[in-house]
């Protein structure tokens, strides 16, 4: 008998190490094969390309890059009327026309190119499951610059302010177009909504953490992640500082081909890789809690006849990391020097930001503080500058500073 049991001995101890082995083998091709964990554990950005549709076609795509060291973000905005050289069909189209969401891969393939990044994820969202999803998470606070009132049955009014959308007002906000309404209000007006949306994720993680609520938020989406990577992924969005946030648009000129108006990028895409590059480096720096950390926002007044000249400068200023806040016109449209007013109480930051258009023409609005390094509450102003456009600025400078 006690022979048995001895030559039993080596088959048990062979067995148990075969099922360690085997364990180990698993957890480490399952934690492998998970992207999400392979990104966190490396020190690299991670890409999420958001989609927001309207009859199946892209209305806003926004790309996400987070830096989970930094836990800093930031995003860019590419317009559905961007004009390429679309390789796969060799001719130059809208981006959007390689858009297929069962399919998205060469839509996803494009915008690589274009930014010069790998994108990792990507997230789909039609325009029903947009308001469900905003019902979800209790509604997302956006910021509405001039009241809008929408003509439908029944009447939707935004006023002026901070405003709380539910679903079905979310989605309205997001996908009416006026009559004559400038392409960069309509842009600028999603990228706010975006913002909120990613800003509320944070707001509301506890309630997202349940895992019921978590599986419908995730059936909601239609996305290239698996469950337990969506969650994660999520997770890490809620961590985002997003007053510190910044969105940025690819810019370019209105060029008509083949009878299309097409953005095409400026110097042949080149600019956007710069800018893209130069917002990595701002959010994989590890903050040493200094004041070159804030982003500054603005508030851009056109006071001249050219159309669309807040909103290009708007893009412009992003582009330096600046937070445009709010885009529109000045009480005048004759302004003969562009204007910058000051409400930070930062005179280097100011005269910084008037270097890079080269204004020197600065009012000083900001209260009286006994410390000049420290900061205050500012409820009464909804951005730090105002910038009022007039006839010596040229989109880039102004004449004779």
């Amino acid at each position: 008998m006690r022979r048995a049991q001895t030559d039993a001995s080596p088959f048990l101890l062979a067995a148990i190490l075969i099922l360690l082995a085997g364990g180990i083998i698993f957890i480490y091709f399952y934690l492998r094969t998970d992207p999400i964990e392979e990104a966190l554990s490396g020190d690299r950005v991670i890409n999420t390309l958001f989609v927001l549709e309207k009859d199946a076609k892209p209305l806003s795509s926004f790309v996400l890059m987070y830096y989970p060291a930094t836990r800093r973000a930031a995003i860019f905005d590419i317009p559905r009327d961007l004009g390429l050289i679309i390789r796969r069909i060799n001719r130059t189209d809208r981006i959007d026309a390689l858009y297929d969401r069962q399919r998205i891969g060469n839509f996803e393939n494009e915008i690589e190119v274009l930014l010069g990044i790998e994108i990792n994820f990507s997230v789909i969202l039609g325009e029903r499951e947009l308001g469900e999803v905003v019902d979800l998470l209790e509604g997302v606070e956006i910021f509405v610059p001039s009241p809008v009132e929408i003509y439908d049955t029944p009447p939707i009014l935004f006023p002026a302010g901070l405003v709380r959308l539910d679903g079905d007002k979310a989605r309205t906000y997001v996908t009416y177009e006026l009559p004559g309404e400038d392409r960069e209000m309509a842009s600028f007006r999603r990228q706010r909504f975006f913002l909120g949306f990613i800003k509320r994720l944070g707001e509301m993680e506890e309630t997202l953490s349940n895992s019921q609520v978590e599986a419908l938020f995730h059936s909601l989406l239609l996305t290239n992640m698996r469950r337990r990577t969506f969650q994660r992924l999520f997770d890490e969005f809620a961590l985002i500082d997003t007053d510190r946030t910044n969105i940025q648009s690819v810019g370019g000129n209105i060029r008509e081909i083949s009878g299309q108006a097409l953005l095409i990028p400026s110097w042949d895409g080149n600019l956007i890789k710069q800018i893209v590059s130069q917002t990595l480096g701002i959010i994989t720096r590890q903050s040493d809690g200094s004041l070159s950390d804030r982003v500054f926002t603005i508030e851009v007044l056109n006071g001249t006849t050219a159309n669309g000249l807040a909103g290009r400068t708007a893009e412009l200023l992003r582009s330096f990391g600046y937070d445009v806040i709010s885009i529109g016109n000045a009480d005048r449209s004759d302004v003969e020097r562009t204007e910058i007013i000051d409400r930070s109480g930062f005179a280097g930051e100011v005269a910084a930001f008037g270097d890079i258009i080269r204004c020197r023409n600065i009012r000083s609005e900001a209260p009286i503080v006994d410390d000049p390094e420290t900061e205050f509450q500012n409820f009464e102003y909804r951005s730090d500058f105002t910038l009022i456009i007039g006839r010596d600025f040229d989109g880039r400078y102004v004449s004779g500073g």
